[in-house]
């Protein structure tokens, strides 16, 4: 008995996520996930990327608890009419300066204000599928939502 739950520890373990393996092509070779980061207090963030005709990234932060999310367009060339130049940089750094306080004080329609000079398109909302990250680092944090599955 203690052997067989040596072995699904190990198994476990081997199956655990890092933030590195959230790094991942989710549409056949012109989309997918990247740039994951941990802010703490389970949250994390991460960049959706696009490149088939076109270009884009969006900006995701969730909160791994409740699921709320807020995506903010940072970059477009190609997929519209319209061109959004690379602010990626900028936004990044205005998430970062927002998220190193205190999660009581951290609100989405504050974040998605000072957002809204530098990103397009900004979106709050509930997510109800576990996103890698959070399943990577705060698996306890999944409540009601849809376990994450991996994917290509």
């Amino acid at each position: 008995m203690a052997a067989a739950l040596s072995i699904f520890a190990l198994a476990t373990q081997a199956a655990a996520l890092s933030l590195e393996d959230c790094d991942r092509t989710t549409h056949i070779s012109h989309g997918g996930e990247t740039d994951h980061v941990d802010y703490g207090e389970g949250r994390v963030g991460y960049a959706e990327w696009w490149s088939q005709e076109g270009v884009s990234r969006d900006l995701v932060v969730v909160e791994c608890a409740s699921g709320r999310s807020l995506r903010v367009r940072t970059h477009e060339e190609r997929i519209t009419d319209r061109l959004i130049p690379d602010r990626t940089r900028k936004a990044s750094g205005i998430i970062s300066e927002e998220l190193r306080g205190s999660a009581a004080l951290f609100s989405f329609e504050r974040l998605a204000t000072r957002l809204k000079p530098v990103g397009e398109d900004i979106e709050i909302a509930a997510l109800t599928a576990e996103p890698c990250g959070c399943a990577a680092l705060y698996p306890g944090l999944r409540g009601e939502k849809s376990a994450f599955e991996g994917g290509q």
